[in-house]
Order: structure tokens, then C-alpha cells, then sequence
């Protein structure tokens, strides 16, 4: 969870998480749907679905114990060089090096190393360094101190060097600019994409959702039914689609929600169905990805923070306000 995600956002999902699932053979044994339920909101989703992998596999290939050797840890979906060090060094005093973004910035400052991190270069010369200066004793201690460190006080804008006690040292301290390290990213816009979801209520303020495919942008969660093409109409799509007639819709305002590739637009539009929704359910209601939810309900649905973003806008009291013809 703690990949890509800041410790203040991850713990009440962690622990919800924890609870749900104590243990390798609680998460190996649960539905995809479960796992995703308990993770939707955090985003990079293919961490949740790396992690359930990762429990069916230490299951079936390990008898449900958790690997010990470096090359099985990193065997693992979704854990790197890095994450797999970690687990041995805090688990088992194990002498492996990491290399978080904290530690990154740690050691390019204390050393001044310019360059981008992600660059092949800057990245074996930081892992020398890490191997180089990771003890042999009280490897765990170690690990944390660093970690913390960089989390605490050598943080990315407001680093606090006077409290830092290898600030000394610090060729960046030392030469008046820790700020300059590490090199940023080299910038690129950005692409912008546009969707429209459509918002189908039935006579029951319920909305129909459609689960997607399980690998991609969301994968195996719940959202609204979404029309790329910006010059169809969307209920010729719903009757085409979906086999529901629609009655005419109204575009609420635009939704903006960001990705780590791109920047989504969404155009909601709200619409009802030109029938008693019974009268068609059947059709599309003999598969597992399709159901009408209600927002106010108690039901547990893995749902994106985007879908989640526009059903707080349809519970808000004035959400009328928001939508125009």
C-alpha cells in the first residue's frame, strides 16, 4: 500500500485491510471481488490484484510460508529489489540493501549525485552506495533509520537540517542547496483524455454498474457505463449496448481525475430508463458484471474514486445545482 500512496492516506485502508484479511491464507482464499472492495480508492490497482496473486502463489508454491531467499521474495507479483529487501531485512535482520524514494533522497543529497534517479546510471551508482553502506549488524535498525530519515526530516521541500544528525557531512547541506537533489523528473505533459459515464437511474434510485475486465484501468471494479466516443449518442448506445431504453439525460458537471499516465475528463450524464427497469433486467442481469446499486445503501462494491467522486456529487442535497442542460 505504501507504493506510490503517502502513510497518512494508507493506514485506515491498511487497517481495514488487516482485518479483513489477518493472514497469506485469508487473502489467498478470497474472491477477487473482496480484495478489490477493501483496496478500491487508493488507486494503482494492480497492486491490489499483484498482492492477491502474491498470496495464492506463496499457497501453492511455498505450503502458505513465506519465502526467506531474496530471488523468491522478488519471485513474488508486484514485489521488486527493493520491497523484497525490506521484508528480509525488517523480518529476518537479513543483510539486503534498499532503495525507496526516501533512501534516494538520502544518498543523493548526502553524496550530491545529480541525475535523475530513474535513470539507469544514477540508479546502480545509489545501489552501490546503499550495498556499501549497509551494516552487517542491526541491518533492520538500520533499514528504518534511513527510511525514516528521509520521511522525517530530509523530505522533499522542507528539509530540516538542522536537526539531521549527518547534516555534517552533507555534501548538499554543505553546499547551501539540499533542495537541488535529487534531479526532478524531466517533465512531460501529460496527454488528456475525455469519457462520458452514463448515469442510468431506475425507478428504484438505483444505478446500473458494469465491472471491468480484470487487467487495465480499473481493473475488476465497479463503475458507471462509459462511452469513449464523444460523437455517439448515448441512448442509441444504452439500447445497443445494454438493451435498456433511456429517457433523455442532463450533463452534470465535468469531473477531472488524474492518473499517473494521463488526465481524465468525465462528462457524467444522468438518466433514467424509459421503463420499469424489470422488464429488462433479465437481459442483462444473467452474468456477474452487471448490477443496480444504491449509493445510500450498505453494500460493499470495489468502486474507483472517480465513480466514487461523482455518487458523492448525486448524494449531495444540492447536486441539482450542479447539473445543466
Amino acid at each position: 500500500m505504501l507504493q506510490q500512496t503517502q502513510v497518512e492516506t494508507v493506514i485506515s485502508y491498511y487497517q481495514k485491510f488487516i482485518a479483513r484479511f489477518p493472514n497469506i491464507d485469508s487473502l489467498a482464499n478470497a474472491e477477487t471481488e473482496a480484495v478489490m472492495t477493501y483496496w478500491a480508492g487508493l488507486g494503482y490497482y494492480a497492486r491490489a490484484r499483484n498482492l492477491h496473486l502474491a498470496a495464492q502463489q506463496i499457497r501453492d508454491q511455498h505450503d502458505g510460508d513465506f519465502p526467506l531467499s531474496l530471488d523468491q521474495v522478488m519471485a513474488l507479483p508486484g514485489i521488486g529489489r527493493s520491497t523484497a529487501s525490506a521484508i528480509l531485512a525488517f523480518s529476518q535482520n537479513a543483510r539486503h540493501p534498499i532503495l525507496d524514494g526516501n533512501v534516494k533522497r538520502v544518498l543523493t543529497r548526502y553524496f550530491a549525485i545529480s541525475g535523475y534517479p530513474g535513470t539507469k546510471t544514477v540508479e546502480n551508482q545509489l545501489w552501490a552506495l546503499a550495498e556499501q553502506l549497509t551494516p552487517n549488524k542491526r541491518v533492520a535498525d538500520y533499514t528504518q533509520a534511513i527510511m525514516d530519515l528521509g520521511a522525517t526530516l530530509c523530505t522533499r521541500r522542507h528539509p530540516d537540517c538542522s536537526k539531521c544528525p549527518i547534516s555534517c557531512k552533507c555534501l548538499a547541506f554543505l553546499q547551501g542547496n539540499p533542495t537541488s537533489y535529487p534531479t526532478p523528473k524531466p517533465k512531460v505533459p501529460r496527454p488528456h483524455r475525455q469519457s462520458r459515464m452514463i448515469l442510468i437511474a431506475n425507478s428504484n434510485s438505483e444505478y446500473l454498474l458494469i465491472k471491468r475486465p480484470p487487467s487495465g484501468i480499473w481493473g475488476g471494479l465497479w463503475v458507471f457505463p462509459e462511452i469513449s466516443n464523444a460523437e455517439q449518442d448515448f441512448q442509441c448506445w444504452c439500447k445497443k449496448e445494454l438493451g435498456i431504453a433511456v429517457k433523455s439525460g442532463k450533463n452534470m458537471a465535468i469531473v477531472h481525475h488524474g492518473f499517473t499516465h494521463f488526465e481524465l475528463e468525465i462528462q457524467p450524464i444522468h438518466c433514467t430508463v424509459d421503463q420499469d427497469s424489470s422488464g429488462f433486467m433479465g437481459v442483462i442481469m444473467d452474468t456477474d458484471y452487471y448490477l443496480w446499486y444504491n449509493p445510500l445503501s450498505d453494500v460493499a462494491l470495489g468502486i474507483p474514486a472517480a465513480v466514487q467522486k461523482i455518487f458523492k456529487r448525486l448524494n449531495d442535497k444540492n447536486h441539482n445545482k450542479m447539473v445543466t442542460d
